[in-house]
């Protein structure tokens, strides 16, 4: 106990950010505040009024482009609906419920392998793969503690600042590996699908995660977010990338940049998610030329 309170009054940006997500540093203006957590998490300045890198970019758009549609689009339930009418139920995972209350979840009624987590906010994801060896009790603490966090206060992105927190209950679903997910985030700039970040290995124990980018046509580019290495193998262009990318088209159309997810699974294309933020700005590049790429990818005129 005594070590992990160590590190974290070693971390002030987590200090920073624990009690901002409980709403005590809601005084602090939006601006400012990203300006302070900015310096704390990459040691840089943001220049708000000139934003040139990617981070920077993304800090700019929490605080000048907001539309209520927004909030819809992050809402992991609410989105649901909006999927449908733009794209159609196919692209859904199946839903198993919905929650206002940890104590409301029946686990007799679920089946034995699901995934649950939070509508309001990133990272309080539970992927059971076997029922009885769930600690209910772990899950009740984590998810209770993060429904009583607001994602919007901690990080400042303004879309959820209207999403109303609940836990909800997806199947669990596997790709063709048996054990993996693989994740498809197509980045947009402008409603043009132009970079695939691609994910390997997130959720599987005693793997690397991996990260890789690559631009629409499936030519690997050497971007590198710290903390993750690319694939050491070539991997070929999966047979649903043309229609991923036409999907997320319609869904990013209008948008000067937006992260929409993706899985495939059993020959089948699955909406993820979509983010506006990646890494809600604050994902260091080790090479600076990176970042300024993606940069130049956002037109904020």
């Amino acid at each position: 106990m005594n070590r992990k309170i160590d590190t974290f009054l070693k971390n002030p940006q987590y200090i920073m950010t624990s009690l901002a997500s409980r709403g005590f540093l809601n005084w602090i203006p939006d601006s400012i505040y990203i300006k302070i957590l900015y310096r704390l998490i990459l040691g840089e300045k943001c220049n708000l009024k000139n934003p040139v890198t990617y981070n920077e970019k993304l800090q700019w758009l929490k605080l000048h482009d907001r539309k209520d549609i927004y909030s819809v689009m992050v809402d992991k339930y609410r989105v649901r609906d909006y999927i449908a009418q733009k794209l159609g139920e196919q692209y859904l995972i199946p839903l198993l419920g919905v929650y206002d209350r940890f104590e409301e979840v029946d686990f007799d009624t679920l089946p034995d392998q699901f995934v649950m987590k939070c509508t309001h906010d990133s990272g309080s994801v539970i992927i059971c793969k076997d029922k009885e060896m769930l600690d209910i009790k772990k899950v009740q603490k984590k998810l209770e503690k993060a429904m009583k966090r607001s994602y919007y206060s901690a990080y400042r992105e303004w879309p959820y600042k209207n999403v109303k927190p609940r836990i909800i209950i997806e199947k669990f679903m596997v790709d063709e590996s048996g054990d993996d997910l693989k994740d498809y985030k197509v980045m947009c700039f402008g409603g043009k699908a132009q970079i695939i970040e691609t994910h390997e290995n997130r959720f599987t124990a005693g793997r690397e995660h991996t990260q890789t980018f690559y631009d629409r046509d499936w030519k690997q580019l050497p971007i590198i977010q710290e903390g993750l290495n690319p694939v050491s193998e070539k991997r070929e262009k999966p047979a649903l990338m043309d229609e991923i990318l036409r999907l997320s088209e319609v869904l990013s159309k209008d948008l000067k940049h937006a992260r929409i997810d993706w899985y495939i699974i059993n020959g089948k294309p699955y909406f993820g998610e979509i983010t506006f933020y990646d890494g809600s700005g604050f994902e260091a590049f080790p090479r600076k030329e990176d970042e300024i790429f993606l940069g130049n990818l956002i037109h904020l005129e």
